[in-house]
């Protein structure tokens, strides 16, 4: 086993991914930068100061996640942090098309059955089958930490409230997965709360990614914080929390 805390960043090759890993390589962590395409891994991970591994992981192919186990066991002996980041929000969205006028095609009247399940594959059903797949690992760590990266999209509770100014591209789709993987990070917390391992949410804001054709308000920096933040609690760290870096506590 090795001496350096090793983390897992899953969909590690870009955007708040990418930048996650960067600092939690900067604090000294042996990070496996997970990506789909393994040649974008490695790549993404030669801009990492410090030591960072592409490792090939597809959070929706079960033999992918087995095998991504097996290599940080047999390689590094250890996993200390699993950062659940990997998601899609879409799986066709025409280029060019607005996050409204895709939230407009995406009601739960109009919905395509078919997008619906791979977002939730990805967003939701890969996030549980990851924390599966590294829960042994984090077991044996000393003060494992678990951060899935949620959204504000996804909160019921300001959903809720008509003067939310998002709630118009409330969907089942992307938003709603957010909800579901809010509803996944509880579960987790509450099963693991007398092992020491924290788990929380962290929402990374409207930031210019990929994931929204890079029309969002805050830096891939700003977005990344609140992960990392939740990725290094200390003893007295919270868990079971939905949190942001500049409003803080979220609700659910």
């Amino acid at each position: 086993m090795q001496d350096n805390h090793v983390a897992l960043v899953t969909g590690a090759n870009q955007g708040i991914g990418l930048q996650i890993a960067k600092e939690l390589a900067a604090k000294n962590f042996t990070v496996m930068v997970g990506s789909r395409d393994f040649v974008r891994g490695v790549e993404a991970a030669k801009t990492i100061d410090g030591d960072a591994r592409a490792l090939q992981l597809d959070v929706t192919d079960r033999a992918s996640i087995a095998a991504a186990a097996r290599r940080i066991r047999e390689e590094l002996g250890r996993l200390d942090v699993l950062v659940n980041n990997a998601a899609i929000s879409h799986t066709g969205r025409r280029p060019g098309l607005t996050v409204e006028e895709y939230a407009r095609s995406t009601l739960a009247s109009n919905v395509s059955l078919d997008e619906l399940r791979a977002v939730f594959e990805t967003n939701v059903f890969g996030v549980v089958a990851v924390f599966q797949a590294m829960l042994p690992l984090l077991r044996e760590a000393p003060a494992a930490r678990i951060v899935n990266v949620s959204s504000g999209a996804g909160s019921l509770t300001m959903n809720a409230d008509p003067a939310f100014p998002w709630r118009s591209i409330f969907g089942p789709a992307y938003p709603a997965s957010k909800t579901a993987l809010n509803a996944m990070t509880l579960a987790m917390a509450i099963e693991l709360e007398s092992t020491g391992i924290k788990v929380n949410a962290a929402s990374p804001g409207f930031t210019r990614t990929n994931l929204n054709n890079y029309s969002g308000t805050e830096t891939v920096e700003e977005g990344a914080r609140e992960a990392v933040r939740l990725a290094l609690l200390g003893p007295d760290g919270p868990t079971g929390t939905f949190s942001h870096a500049n409003l803080g506590r979220l609700p659910w």
